[in-house]
């Protein structure tokens, strides 16, 4: 059996999010902005489709390069609780699934979070 590679995944992902966009609604959307030193850019989308709600970075999405990249979510700060994947590449589009067990009303931040070194690379404020 192959293993699939990230980017073959994240083309996947991508092509999944095209799909589902037209079934799905955008709920919360934000611009990444650096911390700690990092440079993160970007758009971030929050989509409610085919009972899933779907984080999803936009193809402009950029991170420097930092070790143990994770997404999480905070309500102004981070909370370690809120981890759901590691980032799959520093650049474009990906998608990822928010589990059920979050609530994204709770939330009104998307952290790019260095877990090796506990520190924010990159915050987007959600709003619509």
């Amino acid at each position: 059996m192959r293993v699939m590679t990230k980017s073959l995944l994240t083309v996947l992902a991508f092509t999944f999010y095209l799909s589902s966009a037209q079934a799905g609604q955008v709920i919360k959307s934000g611009e990444f902005e650096g911390r700690s030193d990092h440079v993160t850019s970007g758009g971030v989308s929050i989509l409610r489709t085919n009972g899933q709600t779907l984080l999803v970075l936009e193809e402009e999405f950029f991170l420097d390069g930092a070790p143990d990249p994770k997404i999480g979510f905070g309500k102004n700060g981070f909370q370690s609780d809120s981890l759901i994947a590691e980032l799959n590449s520093k650049t474009g589009a990906q998608v990822y699934v928010i589990p059920k067990s979050i609530d994204i009303a709770d939330f009104n931040e998307v952290y790019i979070w260095c877990e090796k070194f506990s520190i924010p690379l990159g915050v987007a404020r959600l709003g619509m």
